[in-house]
C-alpha cells in the first residue's frame, strides 16, 4: 500500500495533487511528501504529524520485533498449509516486504529446509519456485501442532501499544461542523450539540440515556461519521510467544483503496514510502454490543487446538468507538460489567492474562459510551456515575422538532403534510392515546399510512382514518 493512497484517503490531498507530485518525482527524483510540500498540497507540519503514525516497512527481520526462527517456522506453515511456491505468493500470504522474504527463503534453504523448483517465464514476475524438503516438512508439521496460527506475521506488543498510543480517538478535534454533516438529517437540537461536542473532544465515557424511541442509537451511529479518519489494525500482536488475532474483517471497515490508480507509477515512489503490510489500514473502528454482552466477551479467548487468542471487543475496538447499546439489559448485572470497565476508564490501561498465567498491559483508548432506557439511578450507585461524566438525556421531542422529524419522513415518502395533518396526528397521539410524543413516531406513522393506500391502491396521502389506524398500532388498546 502506497504513501499517496493513504494521504488521499485521510482527505489530506486529492488524486489529482499526487498524480502532480509523482510526475514531478520523475523529474526531480525527490520523493512524494516532498513534492506535494513544494507544490503547496500539503504543509510539512500536516505531513509529519501523519507519518509519525503510519507504520512503515521494517527494513530488516530485527525490525520486525519477531523472532528470526519464529518468522522461519511461519513461512513454512504458509508454504505448507498454503502450497505457495513463489516468493509472490509467500510476500502476500506473511505480510512482509520481498527483501524480507527473500531473506527468510534464503535461510531456508541454507539449512536446507526448501529446494528450488527452478525459474517460471521472467515476464510472469514470479521468478524461482521453491518447494518444502522433507526436513522443511518436518519442520512444518512439528510448528503447527505447537500453534496453529498461519496468517500474516505478527507485530511486537511493544510496537501495538505504541501505535495505539498516537492513534487516541481525542487526536481528532470535533467541532459544529463535523456533528452536523454527521447527524445528516438527524433532528438535533443546538443546545445537544453543544451538549455532546465536549464529550467526543474530551475522550471520556459517555452516558445517553432517555425514553425508547428518541433515537439514542441513530445518535451513537451517527458519531462514526465524526470519527472516520485512517488507523492502522494489526493483523495479530504477539505476546509472550502467544500470538493475538486483532484485526476482524466483521468490526473494521477497511479502506477500499484504488491499487492500479498509481500503479504506473510505482516504481517512481521509493520503497521507505510503504506501509508495513502487516497493518491494516482502516477507518477507526466502531463496535456496537448490546444485551449479548457477557463478561467473558471482555477478556481474551483462547482456543486451545490451535493454540492461539482472539482479542476481546474493547481491544479490537482500540482507536474508535465501544457503544453499548440497552446498558442494563445485559445477561450480567450492570455493577459486574461496571466493576469490569471503571479502572480502564480512569486509568486508560487495561490488563489481560493469558492462559499461561502472564499479564499484560494495554492501553484503554477508546470512546466507551453507554445507552439506556432505563433509570440511570436504578442501574449504577453516585460512585459510578460520577466516574462517567459525561450524562446526556435523549428526551422526547419538542413538539416543533417533532414537526421537522413528520416533515422529513413525509418528504420521503412524498406525502404533504399539512399544519392540519399534523395537529391531527399530535392530537391522536398525546390526547386519544395519552402518550408522550417520540422521535420514532414519525416515521411509525408515515410508514403505516403509505402500506395502507398501497393496499387501497391509493397515491399515498392522509385521511383522517389512515392516520387512527397508524396512531393505533403504536400501542395495545385497553378497554
Amino acid at each position: 500500500m502506497r504513501l499517496g493512497e493513504l494521504l488521499i484517503a485521510a482527505k489530506l490531498v486529492n488524486q489529482e495533487q499526487v498524480d502532480a507530485a509523482l510526475a514531478q518525482n520523475l523529474i526531480n527524483g525527490r520523493r512524494l511528501g516532498e513534492n506535494l510540500i513544494a507544490a503547496g498540497a500539503i504543509s510539512q507540519e500536516a505531513l509529519t504529524a501523519f507519518m509519525h503514525r503510519v507504520p512503515l516497512e521494517p527494513g530488516d527481520l530485527a525490525d520486525t520485533g519477531i523472532d528470526e526462527k519464529w518468522l522461519l517456522s511461519l513461512l513454512l506453515k504458509l508454504i505448507y498449509l498454503g502450497q505457495l511456491e513463489t516468493p509472490a505468493q509467500i510476500v502476500e500470504a506473511i505480510k512482509l516486504p520481498p527483501h524480507l522474504v527473500s531473506d527468510l527463503i534464503r535461510m531456508a534453504s541454507e539449512r536446507r529446509l526448501l529446494r528450488a523448483l527452478g525459474s517460471r517465464d521472467p515476464r510472469s514476475g514470479y521468478g524461482t519456485s521453491y518447494a518444502l524438503n522433507e526436513e522443511g516438512l518436518r519442520w512444518a508439521q512439528e510448528a503447527l501442532e505447537q500453534s496453529q496460527y498461519a496468517g500474516p506475521a505478527p507485530v511486537s506488543l511493544e510496537e501495538f501499544v505504541a501505535l495505539v498510543q498516537l492513534q487516541k480517538i481525542n487526536h481528532v478535534v470535533v467541532t459544529t461542523e463535523k456533528i452536523q454533516a454527521a447527524f445528516g438529517d438527524l433532528a438535533i437540537s443546538e443546545a445537544f450539540i453543544e451538549k455532546i461536542g465536549p464529550a467526543l473532544n474530551s475522550d471520556r465515557a459517555i452516558l445517553m440515556y432517555g425514553p425508547p424511541g428518541n433515537g439514542k442509537t441513530s445518535v451513537a451511529f451517527c458519531l462514526a461519521n465524526i470519527f472516520n479518519d485512517v488507523i492502522y489494525v494489526p493483523h495479530a500482536v504477539m505476546i509472550g510467544g502467544q500470538i493475538m488475532r486483532v484485526y476482524d474483517p466483521s468490526l473494521h471497515q477497511r479502506l477500499d483503496l484504488k491499487q492500479g490508480a498509481q500503479a504506473g507509477a510505482a516504481p517512481s515512489l521509493i520503497r521507505q514510502e510503504e506501509i508495513d503490510a502487516r497493518w491494516v489500514s482502516c477507518r477507526r473502528p466502531f463496535v456496537v454490543t448490546g444485551g449479548e454482552l457477557t463478561l467473558e466477551m471482555l477478556d481474551l479467548s483462547f482456543d486451545p487446538t490451535a493454540n492461539l487468542y482472539e482479542a476481546p471487543l474493547h481491544v479490537k475496538a482500540l482507536g474508535g468507538c465501544f457503544v453499548i447499546d440497552d446498558f442494563g439489559r445485559q445477561l450480567v448485572p450492570p455493577t459486574s460489567l461496571l466493576n469490569r470497565w471503571i479502572v480502564p476508564m480512569e486509568s486508560r490501561v487495561d490488563y489481560l492474562k493469558l492462559h499461561t498465567g502472564k499479564s499484560f498491559a494495554i492501553p484503554f483508548e477508546e470512546l466507551v459510551i453507554f445507552s439506556t432506557n432505563l433509570e440511570p439511578e436504578d442501574l449504577m450507585d453516585p460512585a459510578y456515575l460520577r466516574r462517567i461524566p459525561y450524562k446526556l438525556e435523549v428526551g422526547a421531542p419538542s413538539r416543533e422538532r417533532f414537526r421537522q422529524i413528520c416533515d422529513r419522513a413525509c418528504a420521503k415518502e412524498g406525502l404533504e403534510l399539512t399544519d392540519e395533518t399534523f395537529e391531527a396526528i399530535t392530537r391522536r397521539i398525546t390526547e386519544d392515546k395519552g402518550m408522550e410524543l417520540a422521535a420514532y413516531m414519525a416515521k411509525f406513522v408515515v410508514d403505516q399510512v403509505v402500506a395502507t393506500c398501497r393496499f387501497l391502491g391509493k397515491p399515498p396521502h392522509f385521511e383522517p382514518r389512515f392516520i387512527a389506524y397508524a396512531v393505533d398500532n403504536l400501542r395495545v388498546n385497553r378497554a
